[in-house]
């Protein structure tokens, strides 16, 4: 029985690591329910940035990128990126982002 998450009155399917198993379901709407869910609270520019970046590699490229290439390719240092997204950036910021959990993180 697969997991479902109720934001913004709608029943979104999850997959087994707790991300949308739909992505194309995502909407800013929903990342900022996810992001106060996740105890990031406000989405700042900087969140946006990250997230947008994630979105746009996912859609070219089937697969959301790894933290060293948010790092290198966003403008956000890792530094900044932990402390955007505590406790695992890279899984969190694709969380909110709506999508898959990355290859790269455990």
């Amino acid at each position: 029985m697969s997991q479902t998450l109720e934001l913004l009155g709608r029943a979104l399917a999850l997959d087994k690591d707790g991300h949308l198993a739909q992505p194309r379901e995502w909407s800013r709407a929903i990342a900022r329910e996810l992001a106060l869910k996740e105890g990031i609270g406000e989405l700042a520019d900087q969140h946006w940035t990250v997230i947008d970046f994630m979105r746009s590699v996912y859609e070219r490229e089937g697969a959301p990128p790894s933290i060293r290439r948010i790092t290198k390719e966003s403008g956000i240092d890792t530094k900044s990126l932990y402390q955007l997204f505590p406790g695992g950036p890279g899984k969190k910021a694709a969380k909110i982002a709506g999508l898959p959990k990355p290859k790269s993180c455990v």
